[in-house]
């Protein structure tokens, strides 16, 4: 089984290493920016360094791998299917690893199925810098098992979600709407702490009310938020009238304020009586 990549930059460079770590020899990999004055140095460093061979276009690397990984820009993802299609057959496995959205990754499908080829679905779960091809990668699509079997001795961490072309990225991004968006409100919750000198108060303060295990947090501050949105959103802006004040653009506090609004629009409160409703689910089906 032989191994390409359709993109060299720091992904397939970082899957790379761990495969070479493993023994897996003759990945070849395409990446335009190989000849780059500014980052063709880079691209031709890191290929040395992970015993990858550069050949001249996609369709020479889908021609010469049996397994084909796309890990290129979400923004790039169905360009680069469609520059692979022309070499794809029923004996090739063509793995989209790309943060694109679900629906791109289902017309990715479709692009691909009359190829004969499968199609796999693969979201990158973890950190590749430590973790490499260990990182925790689900998939779906279907070529999933397929890929699960090939892969398997090179002890890549793989889980199968379904066999539905999207579902697996759909996780990623559903998560990364908390991941990256609790990130952001960091930011903006550290840059009033330290301009105004309370960060060894505010921060222990949050720590204690965040200890509690993430399903009863969310159990907690999801139905009680639901019944106390409009009141909260009041709060929020003040908050915004504070970080304004202080110099700070409130994107964060301005969009939790958005929210609440919106949820208190949907008058929770009315429809459960007063009370936070004993679970989750309640509180999302309400919304509809």
């Amino acid at each position: 089984m032989r191994l390409g990549f359709i993109g060299f930059g720091e992904v397939a460079f970082e899957l790379s290493r761990g495969f070479k770590a493993e023994g897996l020899t003759g990945i070849v990999a395409f990446e335009p920016l190989k000849d780059d004055p500014k980052y063709g140095p880079l691209v031709r460093e890191r290929s040395a360094a992970a015993a990858v061979e550069l050949l001249p276009a996609p369709a020479d690397v889908v021609r010469t791998a049996d397994v084909i990984i796309a890990a290129v820009p979400g923004s790039r993802a169905l360009q680069a299917a469609e520059s692979a299609i022309a070499a794809l057959d029923g004996s090739k496995l063509y793995a989209d690893v790309s943060t694109s959205s679900p629906t791109t990754k289902a017309k990715i499908a479709a692009l691909i199925a009359p190829t004969g080829a499968g199609f796999v679905d693969g979201a990158l779960m973890g950190g590749l810098t430590q973790q490499r091809h260990k990182v925790p990668t689900l998939l779906s699509g279907s070529g999933a098992d397929k890929f699960i079997g090939l892969m398997a001795p090179a002890h890549m961490n793989l889980s199968k979600v379904s066999d539905k072309a999207g579902d697996a990225i759909a996780v990623k991004l559903v998560r990364s709407v908390y991941m990256k968006g609790i990130a952001a409100l960091q930011t903006e919750m550290l840059e009033a702490a330290y301009k105004l000198q309370v960060q060894d108060l505010v921060i222990p303060s949050i720590a204690g009310s965040v200890e509690k295990p993430f399903a009863d947090q969310m159990n907690f501050l999801v139905p009680a938020g639901a019944i106390h949105a409009e009141r909260q959103s009041h709060e929020m802006a003040d908050c915004m009238t504070m970080l304004r004040d202080l110099g700070i653009l409130p994107t964060m506090t301005e969009a939790t304020m958005k929210k609440l609004q919106w949820l208190s629009a949907k008058k929770l409160k009315d429809k459960f009586g007063g009370k936070p409703p004993a679970d989750l689910r309640a509180v999302v089906d309400a919304l509809g």
